[in-house]
């Protein structure tokens, strides 16, 4: 349950569309889907025979430590702090307003709910010696605070206290949530494949299926970085467009943040890793079919262009100016990218988008919630090594880490005004791909220094899976910082950052701290 219920959140609902748009045929699409699926497994694989070999709080901190150094286990924290986990928490939360506004347009993410906004130049450009000329990796001319980031806000608040008043309550909600999630997902799966399925767009789907979007303006703006042709340009593009399911595929891991809570974490742990990952990634497949069995990948652009600026004319006309248009519009083109919602609105004109909407809502809001719950373990177990807020460490009369809850949920709430839903996914996976495959590289460096340890799970196909995962998360970090280096590089440089932190938290810690 708390594998799916972390894995499922607002991605699978959104991102294809940000994707299609990028690849252009349905066949690139599905195989982008496809590549997540075999990494988040393979992954999987690799974290269950760690989660099994190390049943403590603290998950990849733990396996980092204990594979290489403290220092590579507080990198992690460090990262997962700044970006990777509160990023996430807030990526979701800001998803969750995407969705509400289906509902209420005024409280839904979105121009039309901008309650301030205040002038601000910010511009800080990046030039790295390959590139022909400079890229922008922060931008702002407004500082602005929407309905939407004060729901996003309220939601962390909400769910933050609940899991402080104890391990049972947060889990209660998960299970209840992960349940709910879980339903909204089949019922996309079989209104689109059963229901609403339209095959002249299937055929149109598959006609087009190869046909790269080489006229996209990312493909173009690589070419000028990289100095390639275009196929090329779009396979770095195609790469860099994984951000989204490799998004919504992640935080499968958090799981073994909770190790030391599992009953019999050494076969429960890898059976969980294992069991999820497979389950969640063949829905999410599935899913996609789906939405490409009743909406063409490709919609149109000048329509939807169209109705966003009339949109924004008259925005409290919004749901009445989109109706009926979700077909035209397409994957590429929905509304919002709320995909999810477009399928419902053509299998149920009406009362579909409302039901899809409210059940994305609940999907979101339990997912938050997993993150909420299990990460809150890592700071509490860098703590108690002496490498985070010694208060972090403490636990309060519940047996829970609320110190640690409540410093994780003020940095995401920062997060939340910092930046929108895209551009927190693109600096949220860089970091986390850079952990993941050190922590694999981990694996393999364990099995050669302590052959003697007790596994109660061994990865099948070693070293092949590890270093087919290892090159992957290579290959994938690679694209990003040629493709995306506005997002990618600043969070490659937070991570490095981490390194003088370490070395001046460990010259004034308390003496008494904990820790090697």
């Amino acid at each position: 349950m708390l594998v799916a219920g972390n894995m499922v959140g607002s991605g699978i609902f959104i991102v294809s569309a940000d994707m299609a748009r990028d690849v252009g045929g349905a066949g690139w699409l599905l195989v982008l889907w496809l590549l997540t699926g075999l990494m988040t497994i393979l992954g999987g694989l690799c974290y269950a025979e760690l989660a099994g070999a190390f049943p403590k709080a603290g998950g990849q901190y733990v396996f980092l430590k204990e594979a290489f150094s403290p220092l590579w286990g507080f990198l992690y924290g460090w990262s997962a702090f700044t970006v990777i986990q509160c990023g996430s928490i807030a990526a979701v939360a800001v998803a969750f307003t995407k969705f509400l506004g289906v509902l209420v347009p005024f409280l839904g993410a979105g121009s039309e709910a901008i309650l301030l906004k205040v002038p601000m130049e910010v511009n800080i450009p990046l030039q790295l010696p390959w590139m022909p000329e400079p890229v922008t990796i922060f931008e702002r001319q407004f500082f602005t605070i929407t309905t939407g980031q004060l729901i996003a806000t309220g939601i962390i608040i909400l769910l933050t206290f609940i899991n402080c008043l104890g391990v049972s309550q947060g889990a209660l909600v998960q299970n209840v949530f992960t349940v709910a999630k879980l339903l909204a997902l089949t019922l996309v799966i079989v209104m689109g494949l059963a229901v609403a399925i339209d095959w002249s767009v299937v055929r149109a789907n598959l006609g087009g299926a190869w046909v790269p979007a080489l006229d996209t303006a990312r493909v173009g703006r690589t070419m000028m970085l990289t100095d390639m042709g275009p196929h090329a340009a779009f396979a770095l593009v195609a790469g860099a467009a994984m951000v989204g399911s490799l998004f919504s595929a992640d935080a499968w891991a958090n799981v073994t943040l909770t190790a030391g809570e599992v009953r019999n974490p050494g076969r429960n742990m890898p059976l969980s890793l294992v069991l999820g990952t497979s389950m969640v990634i063949a829905l999410y497949i599935l899913c996609n079919l789906a939405y490409m069995a009743v909406l063409p990948v490709s919609g149109d652009e000048a329509l939807a262009a169209q109705l966003k600026e009339q949109a924004e004319r008259e925005p409290a006309r919004t749901g009445s100016i989109y109706r009926g248009k979700a077909r035209e519009l397409g994957i590429s083109q929905a509304q919002d990218d709320r995909v999810g919602t477009a399928v419902m609105d053509v299998a149920s004109p009406g009362w579909g988008r409302v039901a899809m909407a409210c059940g994305i809502m609940v999907s979101t809001f339990g997912c938050v919630n997993g993150m909420i719950l299990v990460t809150a373990r890592l700071y509490w177990a860098m703590a108690r090594d002496g490498l985070f807020f010694r208060v972090a460490g403490t636990l309060n009369a519940r047996g829970v880490p609320q110190a640690s809850l409540v410093m994780q949920a003020s940095w995401s709430i920062v997060l939340v005004f910092s930046g929108t839903y895209s551009e927190l996914l693109d600096y949220v996976i860089f970091a986390s791909l850079l952990f993941y495959a050190i922590t694999v590289a981990g694996l393999v460096v364990l099995r050669i220094r302590q052959p003697g340890l007790e596994r109660p799970y061994r990865v099948p196909g070693f070293p092949l899976v590890p270093i087919v995962y290892f090159i992957l998360c290579l290959l994938m970090m690679v694209t990003l910082l040629v493709a995306r280096p506005e997002y990618t590089w600043p969070g490659l440089i937070l991570v490095g950052l981490g390194i003088p932190v370490y070395f001046g938290w460990k010259a004034v810690r308390p003496a008494g701290a904990t820790g090697s």
